[in-house]
């Protein structure tokens, strides 16, 4: 079931999947390049329902308008903000969550919306080829308990590269930023997948 919202960002989009007893709510967005059809969103939203957890898979305002480039981190705040009203209203404990910039997102503005956790997919640690724009800051400052799930071979900051901080980290072996394998590895694709739910399972029972 998609749901249509207004936020001061723009009109964005929310796509349920719903538990049929819900203890959880897990509000996702995409990255600056995708949508939610990333196989990683797409894989926990058919997964985590038969766990007891909601996904709410998240369109942002520009993404929904059509838009290719997603606009400046401040207005990816807002329109996020503007969806958790409708997030929150089951009122259970929502875990704020992300791929990408949209994990930024949700480490930014945990606190503040009062978040039970946050969920970062493939954080953006640093630009390609530049480690020394790290942007750790936003990760450490989350507040909030956060597991980090992050590709061996992500070039925006392999697992090795995050600083030591209260999050939990994930690596999926041979993963890019897209948590895709190249066929000469030793896990196939929906291996990878299976550890990307398998672990995201597990932590979010440990959450309620």
């Amino acid at each position: 079931m998609s749901e249509i919202i207004e936020t001061e960002a723009g009109t964005a989009r929310i796509t349920w999947h719903r538990a049929k007893k819900a203890r959880l709510v897990l509000a996702v967005s995409h990255g600056a390049g995708g949508g939610i059809e990333a196989r990683d969103l797409q894989a926990l939203a058919a997964a985590l329902p038969a766990h007891g957890v909601t996904v709410a898979l998240v369109e942002q305002p520009w993404r929904v308008a059509g838009k290719k480039m997603a606009p400046a981190p401040k207005t990816l705040d807002t329109g996020w903000r503007g969806i958790w009203p409708t997030v929150a209203k089951p009122g259970l404990p929502v875990i704020s969550g992300g791929r990408s910039a949209g994990a930024r997102v949700a480490c930014r503005t945990a606190t503040a919306l009062g978040a039970a956790a946050v969920l970062a997919l493939s954080f953006p640690l640093h630009p390609p080829g530049r480690p020394e724009k790290s942007r750790a800051a936003e990760l450490l400052g989350a507040g909030v308990p956060t597991l980090v799930v992050q590709g061996g071979n992500d070039p925006f900051g392999k697992p090795e590269e995050f600083p030591p901080g209260e999050h939990e980290l994930v690596e999926v072996p041979y993963g890019d930023h897209g948590f895709a394998v190249p066929k000469r590895a030793e896990i196939g694709q929906e291996e990878a997948l299976e550890i990307i739910t398998g672990r995201v399972v597990e932590w979010t029972r440990t959450l309620g």
